[in-house]
């Protein structure tokens, strides 16, 4: 099925990599935009915003932060709670710093249309970040820093309970990994971790913010995000 797909688009592939314009969805199947809100999926929602609220809490009584006490908002996130996609970016820039919100700007644009090409809009899926607050600008959490925040972070993850986890960023890998190595060295390969007995999916892949420094890298994007839209086949999810 995945070869006949790409057999049928091979004139817009080029296009596609170099862009990632939204025009191009390489799905047939009329999106299911109808849900079936039951009891059970209210009252596990309202958990939910409960234990994130609470969350919200622990991450804002942090003390002694350089990234705290340098940021104007904390970001810890947004999108729909109950997706089976999470994506978690490397840390807020000046405009998710400012509007309290995740992947703005050109860099929310870009990430818009990479998800378009793969059948996923942004507002479908859990967006957060591997650390909530802006580094001072802009530099990359250090090590301690994103150790720190990846006790929230795990936190987190258990709470959205989602069934794939998409790492864009070497922030975002080494939180959840430990892996320190240079990103192009572990992205696009399918790796797990093990949260309270639950094994998930994790793809590591380049962060927006990176293509848009780096866009002839988009190609390699493309490869992943490819490879994600057959693992949410291969698992039956529905978004």
């Amino acid at each position: 099925m995945v070869k006949n797909d790409l057999n049928q688009n091979a004139k817009y592939t080029q296009i596609l990599m170099d862009t990632f314009e939204s025009d191009f969805i390489f799905e047939n199947n009329p999106i299911d935009r109808f849900r079936d809100f039951s009891k059970k999926d209210k009252t596990n929602n309202s958990d939910k915003n409960i234990k994130l609220l609470e969350l919200k809490k622990k991450i804002g009584s942090i003390e002694n932060c350089n990234l705290k006490n340098n940021s104007k908002n904390l970001v810890l996130g947004d999108g729909n709670i109950d997706s089976p996609i999470m994506l978690i970016g490397e840390a807020p820039g000046a405009n998710e710093d400012n509007l309290g919100l995740t992947f703005q700007g050109d860099i929310g644009v870009l990430l818009e249309k990479m998800l378009i090409a793969i059948n996923l809009k942004k507002n479908n899926i859990y967006s957060t970040y591997s650390v909530n607050y802006r580094p001072p600008e802009d530099r990359k959490p250090t090590a301690q820093e994103i150790k720190r925040y990846s006790i929230y972070l795990k936190e987190h993850i258990k709470i959205i309970n989602p069934k794939i986890i998409i790492l864009m960023g070497s922030t975002a890998m080494e939180a959840i990994t430990g892996i320190n190595t240079k990103i192009s060295n572990e992205r696009g390969k399918w790796k797990e971790i093990i949260l309270e007995n639950k094994t998930l999916p994790i793809m590591i892949t380049f962060s927006p913010s990176y293509l848009i420094r780096f866009p002839e890298n988009k190609k390699f994007s493309w490869g992943d995000l490819k490879k994600i839209k057959n693992k949410i086949k291969d698992l039956n999810i529905n978004i």
